[in-house]
């Protein structure tokens, strides 16, 4: 008899451990969890692609999507703007990537960069999400008083390849909420295009 309740007091001592680490640390350990795999619900290709901003910094919207080019590590910080040969470009690191035909711009008064991609590119915007989500009791949220009861990191890829070899790739990372009777919401995470870059390679 002692010895089940032994058994039983680790169990339940386990249990409340595995609970806290899961509360406590929930949204770094799907963070590590992240990097074996994550689950995809959505993928097309790129139909639109804009940038607003200054070269530095601003969003670059993708399919309608606003993305944030804000606040990345500079390492990734990328420079936007258009080539001489009048294409909407991207640059990093000594590297250039041309999205295609600029079709609209600030030269014309527009207050945005926008581009088609071109018939022969071959372009893929993936979505994915994390296997795991994390309960959140701590949070708070005094403007609507409901506060989300579970949280998962949304993740958002672009890959584009031209026909001659040069490959662009880029990640962004944010966090969905989920609500109390309600589905997943839409990923934000402290404010609208918030959506932060974690990834960028260019290869030509």
């Amino acid at each position: 008899m002692r010895k089940l309740l032994l058994t039983l007091g680790i169990l339940v001592v386990c249990v409340v451990a595995l609970l806290a680490i899961w509360i406590f640390a929930g949204r770094q350990l799907s963070l590590v969890i992240d990097r074996f795999g994550t689950i995809e619900i959505a993928s097309a290709q790129v139909d639109s692609i804009a940038y607003e901003g200054s070269g530095t910094g601003g969003s670059l919207i993708i399919n309608g999507l606003r993305l944030s080019l804000n606040d990345a590590p500079l390492k990734l910080s990328p420079n936007i703007g258009s080539t001489k040969d009048n294409q909407f470009a991207l640059a990093t690191r000594g590297r250039v990537f041309a999205f295609g035909p600029l079709t609209s711009g600030k030269e014309s008064g527009d207050n945005r960069l926008t581009a088609v991609p071109p018939k022969d590119d071959n372009t893929s915007f993936i979505t994915r999400y994390s296997v795991i989500s994390w309960p959140t009791p701590f949070d708070f949220n005094f403007v609507t008083s409901r506060p989300p009861i579970w949280k998962r990191h949304v993740y958002y890829r672009l890959r584009w390849n031209k026909p001659s070899g040069a490959t662009l790739e880029m990640l962004w990372r944010d966090e969905q909420n989920f609500y109390p009777g309600k589905a997943w919401g839409n990923g934000l995470m402290i404010r609208e295009g918030s959506r932060r870059l974690i990834g960028l390679n260019v290869q030509s």
